[in-house]
């Protein structure tokens, strides 16, 4: 089994609040996102992409072996997992370093951070483990013995569950996160790779990568309701953040399946480049990015017309897409006339919905813009992520 793997995670600004003086409209600064965090496994680094132009603005050197991303709620940090090193490199947005390396299992593959910020939960795939992150103090608080080689993980919308895929057993480990135990165990498909949690929290889409298919379990009963039959090699699984569809990136096909919810079956197929691994879903729901691990190019699906509008250039294969949260440009404080009365201007909470994928990706729509992220939405940063299987 050959691994190789890349993460990408999109973000904006985060939120503030501005105290303005009578008179004095507030001044938006400039976007300064969506940004995609890529991270390519055999350079040892996570590149930075502008969304707006498509271009890479800056290259992170992390550790050895990156193998997925995940976004904080807020959009400050980056977690990374080095599978070579058995490590999580912690990336601070603001300046594009990394500002802690965290020891966790061997083999760390997947990870996904909590609605609330408070914990980053890291499948280590040669472990049977998953170790849990305080990301307050950036140590591990815990760690959960799962099933055989867990290697992708997705917390529930209100975070009172994780779920992982462990593809060396065929099964999902539920994981209660107040008590950080295994309180369910469900069988699906053959070599389980991707997981992603609706919305509402009402199922997980799990891709089988040698069963062909996607299982389709109800949290509530935790058990299988559908199976849904997509192309060769599903890998990557994505929920737009409307609960309508699930994109699966279906590596021996080179295409993405696009699954309608209410009916769980495949109503769009769409052909995208070389052995696509990674599919994520951008917060507002007009598009899909998929990672290509033949190419070195990331497709891009308008949802609208399930065509592919744009490619963008990486330079590297990239097998992995993780979507963080949506929130506003930062106004721009001007300063209030003396003795004139004083407005603060607060950005407010977005409405909720989320998507899930492989490892995790949760995409929050915000309303009109203002977001607070994954954290208080019911969602955690949706992290999808792959890897190169060989029977």
């Amino acid at each position: 089994m050959g691994l190789f793997l890349a993460g990408l995670a999109m973000l904006t600004a985060p939120v503030g609040a501005a105290v303005l003086g009578a008179g004095s409209p507030a001044t938006a600064a400039p976007a300064s996102g969506p940004y995609a965090y890529v991270a390519n496994a055999g350079a040892n680094t996570v590149s930075v992409i502008s969304t707006a132009s498509n271009t890479v603005t800056a290259t992170v050197p992390v550790g050895s072996g990156p193998y997925a991303v995940a976004v904080t709620p807020d959009g400050a940090r980056v977690y990374v997992p080095n599978s070579d090193a058995n490590t999580v490199s912690v990336i601070s947005t603001a300046s594009n370093t990394v500002t802690a390396t965290v020891p966790v299992g061997s083999g760390p593959y997947a990870v996904a951070v909590t609605p609330d910020g408070a914990h980053a939960y890291v499948a280590n795939l040669n472990a049977n483990t998953v170790s849990v992150i305080s990301t307050a103090s950036n140590t591990v608080t815990a760690t959960v013995t799962v099933g055989a080689s867990p290697g992708a993980v997705a917390v529930t919308p209100d975070g009172a569950h994780a779920y992982v895929a462990n593809l060396g057993a065929n099964t999902v480990s539920v994981i209660d996160t107040a008590s950080n135990t295994v309180t369910a165990t469900v069988p699906v498909g053959a070599f389980p790779y991707g997981v992603a949690v609706t919305p509402d929290g009402a199922h997980a889409y799990v891709a089988n990568v040698n069963a062909n298919t996607v299982s389709v379990i109800d949290t509530a009963s935790n058990t299988v309701t559908a199976t849904v039959p997509v192309g060769a090699n599903p890998y990557g699984v994505a929920v737009t953040p409307d609960g309508a569809h699930a994109y699966v990136a279906n590596l021996g096909a080179n295409t993405v399946s696009m699954i309608d919810t209410a009916s769980n079956t495949v109503t769009a197929t769409v052909p995208v480049g070389a052995n696509p691994y990674g599919v994520a879903v951008t917060p507002d729901g007009a598009h899909a990015y998929v990672a290509n691990a033949g190419d070195d190019f990331l497709s891009v699906i308008a949802t609208a017309s399930n065509t592919v509008t744009a490619t963008v250039t990486v330079g590297v294969p990239s097998v992995a897409v993780a979507v963080g949260h949506l929130v506003a440009a930062t106004p721009t404080p001007t300063t209030p006339t003396p003795g004139a009365p004083t407005t603060t201007v607060t950005a407010t909470p977005a409405s909720l919905p989320v998507t899930g994928g492989r490892g995790q990706s949760y995409a929050i729509v915000a309303a009109a813009l203002v977001g607070v992220g994954i954290a208080l939405v019911a969602g955690s940063a949706l992290l999808i992520r792959r890897r190169r299987f060989t029977a």
